[in-house]
């Protein structure tokens, strides 16, 4: 496990430059998305990495490894939209944002701590295509319970699926750097 922690620990890092320098870059103009776009723009990212290993071969020379960071960054800009009251400015000090970027995979990190002990790392025999597989199921979900205002009679809310999405792709990263 702590090999899992470290492995994990380094693909956020990857994740999280990425995401600051472009908060730098544009600053926080995604906040004025609202969830379901940032589910839109998840199953756009994993839809072309389905296609790409179903096809075999690629138009855009941009690796997949990409689309699972952008993943990564869209689940923790969802969370984090999740998490803020609606009166929350558009255009957040980056220092503020890399905070809740902080929080948000703290959270996600402690539930794959928790779900690896109960399921004794199995997503290490898994196929990647299969994580992807997955990825896609949690945002049909996530799509279904957003139609339904976010109620769910039963089921894990959407917080949850964002936090799978995130474990994932972590995983998928892990799994392509090895």
């Amino acid at each position: 496990m702590k090999k899992t922690i470290e492995q994990y620990n380094q693909a956020i890092a990857q994740c999280k430059d990425i995401f600051l320098k472009k908060t730098k870059d544009y600053g926080t103009a995604w906040r004025i998305l609202r969830t379901t776009s940032l589910t839109d723009q998840l199953f756009i990212k994993a839809s072309r990495i389905r296609s790409i290993e179903e096809k075999k071969e690629q138009k855009i020379q941009e690796n997949v490894d990409v689309e699972y960071i952008g993943l990564v960054n869209y689940s923790i800009m969802a969370l984090i939209q999740l998490s803020l009251d609606e009166g929350e400015p558009l255009e957040m000090d980056w220092q503020k944002v890399e905070q809740l970027y902080d929080q948000q995979v703290q959270i996600t990190r402690d539930l794959m701590q928790a779900k690896n002990h109960d399921y004794g790392e199995a997503w290490r025999d898994m196929r990647i295509s299969s994580l992807t597989d997955l990825i896609l199921m949690k945002l049909l979900r996530t799509k279904q319970i957003e139609d339904n205002d976010g109620k769910t009679l039963i089921s894990e809310g959407l917080d949850a699926n964002y936090q799978d999405i995130i474990n994932y792709s972590v995983f998928a990263l892990i799994k392509l750097s090895e």
